[in-house]
Order: structure tokens, then C-alpha cells, then sequence
């Protein structure tokens, strides 16, 4: 007889440091009680936030392996040996939804291809949340993940996506390591026809959290500080 396979869950996170149930549902605390075998990306913060979200929850008991952009790929299919054995094993983003712009999406796969069952949990994405707040084109739009470092080729890549934009009404977004955010503004303003629109999204969740829509022409007087602030782009060139 052949045993039954544990299930992958797909923990969100919150996108800061509130307290997870005011932004996350009761089923989260429900599955951290109940697994205790995890895939994350940084054993210190997930700790701390299973601690925060299931106090009696046994430290002792949680079975961590790490994955980031270090991790040998080759590993990766033993991270689902409790799973194959029968046990549930959780999937934690470091910041909202695992697999989306993060490194979960190789554990996904290998989940699938050993069939085992995917479930996703409900949580904050910072993408889908930007792009709903931003009053642009959510039918039919494209994530981009970073841009270009080098500054001539990052201005290539903002027309090229403006250009996109405008061709198949495509809301463009994307993201940027937030001790550059001022100059990723900057290059926008300086790049972008004046018309088209410039969606932030700053500390979304958070107390702070600030998302304003206006134009490059608008935008140009910006006086709103974006320095290490986490933040989503979004911008859509009218027709």
C-alpha cells in the first residue's frame, strides 16, 4: 500500500514588521500549528515570525532547511523528503507570497513534478496590492522584476516598457533595491513622455504605507522620500 504524500502550503508573510494577524487570516496560524517541517529563506526572521504568529508553537521541533540565491539546486529535491514520507511541509516567503519574485517557485516545481499537492495560502502580494491601488489597466498587465543597475541601460528598458505599454494597453511593473528608489524616480521623470502614468507603492500594509498615481509631469515635483523604503513601480502609457 502506498503512503500518502504530505502537502506543500505556500505561506505568506507580512510586508513588514506589524503584527501578522492584522494582515494576515486565521488559516495561517492554523498551518504553522500544524507543520513543522519548513523551507525558507532566512532561519532568524522565520522563526521570529512563526514565534509572532503561533506563541506555543515548539521551537525545538521545527525542521528548517534554508533557500536562497546560495543554495545548490541539487538540494532542493531533499527539501520535500518529509512530504514524500507524509508530512506537511510549509513554504515561508521572506516577505509576502511564496514563488512570487521569490526563490520558493523551484520548490513548486519539483513539488509538482513528484506529485505532490500545491496549496496556496491567502496573503499579501505587494505586487497584486501596488497594481490594484494604482487605477491602472489590471487586465492586462506584466511584472518585470528589476531593472538594469547601469543607468543607460535602465533608461533602454523604461522606454522599452513605456512603448509596451502603449502597444497592447499593458500595465507595466516593476521593482527596485529601495536604497535607489529616489533615482529610479528620477530616471522615470527624466526618461517618460510627461503624460504617461506613475503609479508608487511604499510600505504597503504598513502605517506609512503611501501610493499615489500621477503623471512624469506631476511626478517631476515629487517631495515624498523613497529612500529604503520598499516600493512597487507601476506606470501605463494612455492611448
Amino acid at each position: 500500500m502506498t503512503s500518502t504524500k504530505g502537502k506543500l502550503y505556500l505561506i505568506p508573510t507580512r510586508l513588514g514588521d506589524n503584527a501578522p494577524l492584522e494582515v494576515l487570516p486565521i488559516s495561517i496560524k492554523k498551518i504553522i500549528e500544524l507543520v513543522d517541517d519548513y523551507i525558507v529563506e532566512n532561519e532568524k526572521t522565520a522563526r521570529r515570525f512563526i514565534k509572532k504568529v503561533s506563541t506555543s508553537k515548539s521551537q525545538p521541533s521545527l525542521k528548517i532547511s534554508i533557500l536562497n540565491k546560495f543554495t545548490n539546486p541539487n538540494e532542493l529535491p531533499s527539501f520535500l523528503e518529509a512530504c514524500l514520507a507524509g508530512k506537511p511541509v510549509g513554504l515561508l516567503s521572506e516577505a509576502g507570497c511564496p514563488g512570487i519574485a521569490d526563490p520558493g517557485a523551484d520548490i513548486v516545481k519539483i513539488a509538482h513534478t513528484n506529485n505532490i499537492q500545491v496549496v496556496p495560502l491567502v496573503g499579501p502580494s505587494s505586487i497584486l496590492m501596488a497594481l490594484m491601488s494604482s487605477g491602472m489597466n489590471g487586465q492586462c498587465f506584466a511584472f518585470n522584476g528589476y531593472l538594469p543597475i547601469d543607468k543607460s541601460e535602465r533608461k533602454t528598458a523604461l522606454k522599452r516598457l513605456e512603448k509596451l505599454s502603449f502597444s497592447q494597453n499593458q500595465t507595466q511593473i516593476f521593482i527596485e533595491t529601495p536604497y535607489r528608489n529616489n533615482k529610479m524616480l528620477e530616471d522615470i521623470c527624466n526618461t517618460l513622455q510627461p503624460n504617461t502614468s506613475v503609479c508608487i507603492a511604499c510600505d504597503i500594509t504598513l502605517p506609512t504605507e503611501y501610493i499615489k498615481t500621477k503623471s512624469v509631469k506631476e511626478w517631476k515635483n515629487n517631495t515624498e522620500d523613497l529612500h529604503k523604503r520598499p516600493a512597487i513601480f507601476v506606470i501605463h502609457k494612455d492611448f
